[in-house]
Parts: C-alpha cells; sequence; structure tokens
C-alpha cells in the first residue's frame, strides 16, 4: 500500500474543483494507494523539467503530477488539466 503526503498546493487547487470531479479524483487516489492499479491508471513518467515526476489521469481531461519521496511513499503535488506540465 502507497502512503501519500498532498503539497498545500495540490489541496488548494483540489478544493476548488467541482464536487463530482472531487469524487472521482478520490476514486482514483484510493485505486492508486495499490500499486497493481497502476496500469490500469497508466501511471507514466513525465519529462523535460518534470523528469522528476510522473502522471496518471484522474479524466480524459484532469491529471495529477507526483513524485516518489520513498519506495512507498508519494507527494502529490499538482492536479489539473495538460497546462499543470507547462
Amino acid at each position: 500500500m502507497i502512503s501519500i503526503v498532498y503539497s498545500p498546493f495540490f489541496i488548494r487547487k483540489f478544493n476548488k474543483l467541482e464536487n463530482g470531479l472531487q469524487e472521482d479524483v478520490i476514486q482514483k487516489i484510493n485505486l492508486f494507494k495499490d500499486r497493481e492499479n497502476h496500469n490500469m491508471l497508466d501511471v507514466h513518467k513525465l519529462h523535460g523539467k518534470f523528469k522528476d515526476y510522473f502522471g496518471f489521469s484522474v479524466n480524459y481531461k484532469f491529471r495529477i503530477a507526483f513524485r516518489y519521496v520513498s519506495k512507498n511513499e508519494v507527494l502529490f503535488a499538482d492536479i489539473g488539466s495538460h497546462d499543470i506540465y507547462k
């Protein structure tokens, strides 16, 4: 099971999402905690200035960017559209 730490920036952006989308995010986060679901979530390494980060999709539009703090702990850094990668 993966432990998740949330950056203050992530929390602020999450709180601004509409309730339905927040529920989708929570569902995907719960799936993410089990490594066996990472292929289904399409967890992938990011590139460029985000080379130390990974990402996965919440839905067609929204993504979560995170980095590994240790083998079993991640920091969720950002959530949003593809614009978070810019």
